[in-house]
């Protein structure tokens, strides 16, 4: 017997549809039974049955579902292998493309706009740890721009300490002097927005008097060779926070503000869409920037040689002319005798700029001095 109440209870356009399903499914019982039934009685009188015709199963178009313009960022790890993250949708992406970045056969890399113009100014990047002998040669040696490096917070043995660069304001007299254009830079270890706002002061007291023509750059790294460096569960937002009050300090101060930072950093440490608007200084050694996201200069390598400099110094490139106003995009004649893109299979991948393979697939990794400079 029905129950009355359950009837009620579930209503009756539920009991109507199950009812209606049910002679469905009973009719089609039957219709495919009857189907069977005649083929049967036509096999055992021997009239041929044609088979069911074969369906055909064409593949459809796929929709990967890719975001901007199918990006994706790639990395190597050493548990995982290949992993990948999402690109921004509100951060602008790199507006140099790779093909048009040549090695020279003086093992610097230079870049070319689509007109064949370059499109970079040639630099370096020095501090107290570099020796300079002599700027007017530096300067005849193809060099249009120096980074030097105001001062640093120490780790290691001086771990948490503020010091100035004390080669600073000779290496700023000397740069200027051989018509040099000149930008600074801080090496930091803050851990804290506190401790980024005393590093700009510090910054600017060092800078005092200086006609800068380049950024003042926020250079805050890891220290891969210390277990214990006090920068290594800074978190996101702090380091965010770190950037933000160093460089609007900066500009309070009246300074053009920039951020150093290599690709992993970048993309695994930092709110990028919280300081897109803030110039950045790539650090990148494979060769051509593997760098989705756009970036305004580029440290290339820290194995250069430049006529003046003892040693080894990095090697950076300018995307654009900070020294005017508005810092317009680099576009200048090439030079005779330069090799254009798609001259020369010195176009390179995986070297550092001299032909050095350091290409880093497992961790990042960055090379600084024991008291805290890079």
């Amino acid at each position: 017997m029905f129950d009355v109440k359950y009837l009620l209870k579930i209503g009756v356009p539920a009991v109507a549809g199950v009812v209606t399903v049910t002679v469905f499914s009973v009719a089609l019982y039957h219709r495919n039974q009857t189907i069977r039934n005649l083929k049967t009685q036509m096999q055992a009188r021997g009239i041929p049955v044609s088979p069911a015709p074969e369906k055909i199963y064409e593949p459809t178009e796929v929709d990967h579902h890719y975001d901007r313009r199918g990006y994706k960022i790639y990395l190597s790890d050493q548990t995982f292998g290949q992993i990948w993250l999402p690109v921004l949708s509100d951060v602008p992406l790199s507006a140099h493309p790779v093909e048009n970045m040549v090695q020279q056969s003086n093992g610097r890399m230079t870049s070319f706009d689509e007109h064949g113009n370059l499109n970079a100014l040639t630099g370096i990047d020095i501090s107290a740890h570099n020796t300079v002998t002599d700027w007017a040669a530096v300067k005849a040696d193809g060099i249009d721009f120096v980074m030097l490096r105001a001062g640093y917070r120490g780790y290691g043995v001086d771990t948490g300490t503020l010091k100035g660069d004390d080669k600073f304001r000779e290496y700023y007299k000397g740069a200027k002097k051989a018509g040099l254009l000149v930008g600074a830079y801080f090496f930091s270890q803050a851990i804290t927005e506190e401790e980024a706002v005393e590093e700009a002061i510090l910054t600017a007291k060092q800078i005092e008097g200086c006609e800068l023509d380049f950024p003042v750059a926020y250079d805050w790294e890891l220290i891969f060779s210390d277990s214990k460096a006090r920068t290594d569960n800074v978190p996101v937002e702090t380091l965010t926070d770190c950037v933000l009050a160093y460089c609007q300090n900066m500009e309070s101060f009246g300074y053009q503000t920039a951020v150093y930072q290599n690709k992993r950093t970048s993309l695994f440490k930092l709110d990028l869409p919280r300081i897109k608007d803030i110039p950045f200084w790539l650090a990148e050694y494979d060769g051509t920037p593997t760098y989705i996201y756009q970036y305004d200069m580029w440290q290339y390598s820290c194995k250069g040689t430049v006529a003046g400099i003892t040693g080894q110094v990095d090697m950076n490139l300018s995307f654009r002319d900070f020294s005017k106003e508005g810092a317009p995009v680099i576009s200048l004649p090439a030079q005779e005798g330069m090799l254009l893109p798609g001259e020369s299979a010195a176009a390179v991948s995986g070297t550092d700029g001299t032909g050095t393979d350091t290409t880093q697939t497992a961790t990042e990794t960055t090379a600084a001095a024991p008291d805290g400079t890079s």
